[in-house]
């Protein structure tokens, strides 16, 4: 499958008019050396536009997925691919794109109608993180690690119905050592365990974080800008563990995984995700 990763967004730039600049920049999501550039004022900025760049960009051969991770590209980018039967997938991991944008925003200084705003290329607006639906709430709740090397066996055959946990963010890939402990956030889900690991599924776990405060915070981000409460703890015990796994969070190059199960017996799960904060 031919898979695009695809921004569209105001950069800080202007044309001889004064309008603002947009700009199309989409590259294979493989890595390969394909990419396509294009920008226009803001008033051409519409779902027709890309349509077209898309077309004159695919050379005839047009991709079956396109990946966005920008919340206010999704719609437009989405009207466009709807267009020319293109599959569109929002999420936040697209890190042959945001590598490629970063480099790109070096240019901006050196082409004419540069505006000088303070521009960061991957900034998204995050909301105020909201809690958990009570009624999805489990039983209980901890922190927990698992050694590198024993992530896939303990997981990877089991039947877990709701089950995410991508080749590239595999220990081995991303170069761990076997004896690494994978922290993780473990919820005893007890009579409504699958209807909290179903909800998760809905809104597409990016990663969790640890928040220091008064109270103390456990934050999930989820979807492309989503933000949800997912624990608040004052407990001295519970917060030695929370700085525990973001210490381990941090030797793992982010990776951590969330675990939804009926009780603690380790025989039937409802939901695994292998997440990365990034």
């Amino acid at each position: 499958m031919t898979v695009w990763q695809v921004d569209f967004y105001r950069r800080p730039l202007q044309d001889e008019a004064g309008q603002s600049l947009w700009e199309l920049v989409v590259c294979e999501a493989t890595g390969a050396d394909f990419g396509g550039l294009s920008l226009c004022p803001q008033q051409e900025a519409n779902a027709a536009w890309i349509a077209q760049q898309l077309q004159y960009m695919a050379g005839g051969k047009l991709p079956e997925k396109l990946q966005v991770f920008r919340p206010q590209a999704l719609s437009l980018v989405t009207e466009a691919a709807q267009r020319l039967g293109i599959e569109v997938e929002a999420t936040r991991h697209v890190p042959v794109l945001k590598q490629l944008l970063q480099r790109r925003a070096a240019d901006y200084v050196q082409m004419p109608g540069y505006t000088g705003q303070a521009y960061d290329p991957l900034a998204l607006e995050m909301p105020p993180p909201v809690p958990v639906p009570e009624t999805l709430w489990g039983d209980r709740w901890r922190f927990g690690s698992i050694a590198a090397a024993d992530l896939e066996p303990a997981f990877a055959a089991k039947p877990i119905p709701i089950f995410s946990m991508p080749k590239d963010l595999m220990p081995a890939n991303l170069g761990l050592a076997s004896t690494l402990a994978i922290p993780g956030v473990i919820i005893d889900g007890g009579r409504v365990s699958m209807r909290l690991a179903q909800w998760l599924g809905s809104i597409k776990p990016a990663f969790l974080s640890y928040i220091p405060g008064s109270p103390d915070g456990l934050i999930l981000d989820a979807g492309l800008a989503d933000r949800w409460v997912l624990a608040t703890f004052e407990d001295p015990d519970v917060q030695a563990a929370a700085k525990s796994f973001q210490e381990r969070q941090t030797k793992a190059q982010g990776l951590h995984f969330l675990l939804v199960q009926p009780d603690d017996s380790g025989v039937t799960y409802s939901g695994l995700w292998l997440l990365q904060k990034v």
